[in-house]
């Protein structure tokens, strides 16, 4: 979180940095990039106002729980987020 963003998101959307896919699993199997399922945490790198009578719930560091299909991916400076509607986010951790 160290590098600021170049866009802003506007209205209620967010951007996610998606966490890392999960290597192994619990039993100690190395998990291949075939069979990885896409993470459904990542952490809020930022955040738009809200709409009119609805702030933006959410703040820059946040953890959150997303849906699985929730967001569209875009790439900025190489690295992959997430922009999405607040009511995308199921949870803050």
């Amino acid at each position: 979180m160290a590098k600021k963003l170049s866009i802003t998101p506007l209205h209620d959307r967010v951007i996610v940095k998606p966490a890392a896919a999960e290597e192994k699993s619990a039993g100690g199997i190395i998990i291949p990039d075939t069979a990885k399922e896409k993470p459904q945490r990542g952490i809020v790198l930022a955040a738009g106002p809200g709409k009119k009578d609805e702030p933006v719930t959410v703040k820059n560091g946040d953890t959150v729980l997303y849906g699985k299909y929730a967001g569209t991916e875009i790439t900025i400076d190489g690295i992959e987020y997430l922009i999405m509607r607040e009511s995308d986010i199921l949870a803050i951790v």
